[in-house]
């Protein structure tokens, strides 16, 4: 009887996923679906990159937690729309919230959407949001055999962002080893090596979602 029920669950997320697809596709929006372990510095991307991309692009933010909106709250402060969700302890975000939200954001004209994902490298993977491409997020502060160990999302993902490069001098992080796991699984992962709080490698990331943003026009 398991089988059925957990058939439905994706059956149902991915018919509600395709309807959120529809709605970005047909205002050419790009939709990004970024997920990392905890800590890992999803938020601090976000803000790094509504600072410096909000004078020529159009963003918006759909937040996910557990609990608390200290991370919507965060991103609020940089001007652009941010809708928080809590999962009340759900590990990770459906389509079906992700509908809800889209009503409660003016997307006349919005070029990105970005949809932070509870922090978890398991279950947020699973569950389509309706999104253009997953970005996976990685910090140097992690195992760097972090892709080898959590395949399926360096396997969906279009991009790697490795953060908090201007810590590997004080940590045990082989960056080869990293990619190469992670490209072993993925051989057209784009990867970008940035630090948020040193500015660094942020322009690449940048170029890529200028190409991506035109890509769906």
């Amino acid at each position: 009887m398991e089988i059925p029920v957990i058939r439905s669950v994706f059956e149902n997320n991915e018919k509600l996923a395709q309807k959120v697809r529809a709605q970005m596709q047909a205002r050419h929006i790009l939709t990004l679906n970024v997920i990392s372990s905890p800590g890992a510095g999803k938020t601090t991307l976000l803000e790094r990159t509504l600072a410096d991309l909000s004078p020529e692009l159009k963003m918006a933010v759909i937040e996910g937690d557990l609990q608390t909106d200290n991370d919507a709250q965060r991103i609020a402060k940089s001007g652009v729309q941010v809708v928080q969700i809590n999962t009340e302890g759900g590990c990770h975000l459906e389509s079906s919230m992700i509908l809800s939200c889209l009503e409660k954001l003016d997307l006349d004209g919005l070029d990105i959407l970005f949809i932070e994902n509870v922090g978890n490298l398991v279950c947020p993977v699973e569950f389509d949001l309706g999104e253009d491409y997953k970005v996976a997020l990685l910090s140097v502060t992690e195992g760097d055999d972090k892709p080898e160990k959590y395949p399926l999302l360096f396997q969906l993902a279009k991009v790697m962002v490795l953060n908090k490069v201007d810590l590997l001098p004080y940590v045990s992080f082989d960056v080869e080893r990293a990619v190469g796991f992670a490209k072993r699984h993925n051989r057209d992962l784009k990867v970008f090596e940035v630090s948020c709080t040193k500015a660094l490698g942020l322009n690449e990331w940048y170029n890529w979602l200028r190409s991506a943003r035109e890509a769906v026009r």
